[in-house]
């Protein structure tokens, strides 16, 4: 499946037992040895009587991740084109390590995420920081970088650029990922603002590289905009692979992201191999 070019390998462990050693996820995610996939989502049932169900991220390197956004559309779609969900339920209740989720299939492949509210505590990231700030200088590369920081349920560090394709995400990305003040490394996103409503966007993403799209660093690019006065409360954001919506409606309320989540094939794989 995919979330405009963000891409996942998405299996059923409900109806099958499913465990998966980093080694394996690697495995799987390789693009010539294996499927392919940016990030592999396991799909199971609820530690919680207030969730319909769980999933569990793993980025291509294998690590596990507290949160995806794309990811999250991608589950709701599965979920119900599998018939794990009845399609006429208003909406999903999800757990996830960062935290619980709600999602809610519109007409056609598009699907919206209350991604919940935005967290700048330093300590959310977490982040090495004297206190909370709209603004961070970031010794990265040999260079002073002024950044945004916040979690959605993951790690973000948002940078603003003059112009998108010249930004130096090669460069840059991997430096900011791993700096030592991000103790569980860090997504990366370049940004750049078009208006107060709009803008582009670029992200590295912590165990991935950069991604044709990112929902929970497109959702942290608004929030840390809003918070430093550059944005309005409803943006468009354009990632190399599509667009998203997202709508903060205020600093106290969860901010909603809308995309699409598109399946691509399914099929079947004989893990005693990897």
């Amino acid at each position: 499946m995919h979330g405009l070019g963000n891409d996942f390998v998405v299996i059923d462990a409900i109806r099958q037992q499913v465990e998966l050693s980093p080694d394996q996820v690697r495995r799987i995610a390789d693009r010539r040895f294996g499927v392919g996939c940016d990030q592999l989502l396991l799909v199971e049932r609820p530690e919680s009587k207030s969730a319909d169900f769980r999933y569990r991220i793993y980025n291509a390197d294998g690590s596990e991740v507290e949160q995806c956004g794309n990811g999250a559309r991608c589950f709701g779609r599965f979920v119900v084109d599998q018939g794990l969900a009845d399609a006429s339920c208003a909406s999903l209740k999800i757990e996830t390590l960062g935290g619980p989720i709600e999602i809610q299939l519109l007409d056609g492949h598009q699907v919206q995420v209350d991604m919940g509210v935005p967290r700048f505590d330093p300590s959310a990231l977490p982040f090495e920081a004297d206190a909370e700030a709209a603004h961070y200088a970031l010794d990265t590369a040999g260079q002073l970088l002024d950044i945004g920081a916040v979690s959605m349920g993951n790690p973000h560090a948002v940078l603003w650029v003059d112009e998108i394709q010249e930004a130096p995400v090669a460069e840059l990305g991997p430096a900011i990922e791993s700096h030592p003040r991000f103790p569980q490394r860090v997504n990366a996103g370049f940004a750049q603002c078009l208006s107060r409503s709009e803008i582009h966007l670029r992200v590295y993403e912590r165990g991935a590289g950069e991604t044709l799209a990112c929902g929970t660093g497109a959702c942290a690019a608004v929030a840390v905009g809003i918070r430093q006065g550059k944005l309005d409360r409803e943006v468009t954001v354009h990632l190399p692979g599509g667009d998203l919506n997202i709508y903060w409606p205020d600093d106290d309320q969860s901010l909603m992201m809308t995309g699409d989540a598109i399946t691509v094939f399914e099929g079947t794989i004989d893990l005693s191999s990897f």
